[in-house]
């Protein structure tokens, strides 16, 4: 099996035991976060040349996802955990 097969094999058995993650822009994230009650978020700090925030959290059953340049700021009522690495598939 080649490098980028193998490579695509681990990108496939990711998603499966992860399900489906929703990449979106940073204010759609802000927007789905508000939705709920008491949101919990998880986030971590990236990048290679350049610093950036990225954020996991769901909403009614589905998880998304956001990378941006910028601290996001949440309402009081969210619950946030710092990672230590966020790894999303593909």
């Amino acid at each position: 099996m080649s490098a980028a097969a193998a490579h695509a094999a681990a990108i496939a058995n990711a998603i499966k035991a992860s399900g489906a993650i929703i990449k979106v822009e940073p204010q759609d994230f802000v927007n789905i976060v508000r939705k709920v009650d008491k949101p919990l978020v998880v986030y971590a700090e990236g990048g290679f040349l350049s610093k950036n925030f990225q954020y996991l959290s769901s909403y009614k059953g589905l998880v998304f996802f956001t990378k941006s340049p910028e601290q996001i700021q949440f309402a009081p009522g969210a619950e946030l955990i710092m990672a230590r690495k966020i790894w999303i598939p593909g």
